[in-house]
């Protein structure tokens, strides 16, 4: 969330945002899951310390009772409640940060709020920054691009995290299939066979930005296999993880 007119950041983000910290967190378990491969204990032992550091203070910390999610960042100058959409790349990354209950209703307030025919948008409706129309000049492109304007990428981490959510049960694959469904229309729409990279926050989802976006493309296409087919590559190192 990088837009920025002259000396106008558009989407502040100072302090510790949501995702950064799940991301770190993630490379922790592998960065131990490393270590214990090459039997360097030491190190296994320092990185398993700070994961089980973040895992025992995540959810505390960002937990929003407010809106029944997560907070989008928290600082010293005030946690941020707007409903973003780095929370599901927080919950997607890694299972044990957020408890399967809270999951869930994090899930369902996105689902709400955020979720469209073509991705996730970038800020709730709800918001008073709230753009739901890209375009005009840079300085409406960009003050719109990060505050409600929609990302195709994004449904990629929301089914990921939707069918992890639901024990990755027959159920869930079924509604994840039926959310990607939109895609298929598009798909004649703007590239051909392509995904673009954003659309309008508000229906009809009017196509905008780059018409064909690799990371639209690549997200809908491994939610699909991974998540609705179930077809998930072999890891070749799995981060270390836990049942919550």
């Amino acid at each position: 969330m990088d837009a920025k007119v002259g000396d106008w950041v558009v989407t502040p983000r100072h302090g510790k945002p949501v995702e950064i910290n799940a991301l770190y967190h993630h490379a922790l378990r592998v960065a131990q899951g490393l270590a214990t491969r090459f039997r360097e204990t030491d190190f296994e032992s320092l990185a398993g310390s700070r994961a089980d550091g973040v895992e025992g203070l995540f959810e505390a910390t960002y937990r929003n009772e407010e809106t029944g999610c997560l907070y989008d960042l928290v600082g010293h100058e005030g946690n941020d409640g707007a409903i973003r959409p780095n929370q599901v790349l927080a919950i997607s990354v890694s299972g044990n940060l957020v408890s399967e209950a809270r999951r869930k209703q994090a899930l369902a307030v996105v689902e709400h709020e955020l979720l469209t025919p073509r991705g996730l948008r970038s800020l709730s409706p709800s918001h008073p920054e709230y753009r739901g129309t890209y375009g005009g000049d840079q300085h409406s492109r960009d003050s719109a691009y990060h505050q409600g304007t929609v990302w195709g990428w994004l449904i990629g981490p929301f089914i990921t995290a939707y069918v992890s959510a639901q024990r990755e049960s027959d159920s869930a694959r079924e509604a994840a299939a039926g959310i990607l469904e939109p895609f298929q229309a598009h798909l004649h729409e703007a590239g051909l066979g392509q995904i673009s990279e954003i659309f309008d926050g508000e229906a009809p989802h009017h196509a905008r930005g780059c018409f064909a976006q690799a990371w639209s493309v690549a997200e809908v296409l491994r939610s699909y296999v991974e998540d609705v087919l179930g077809d998930k590559p072999e890891p070749w190192l799995a981060p270390i993880r836990t049942t919550r």
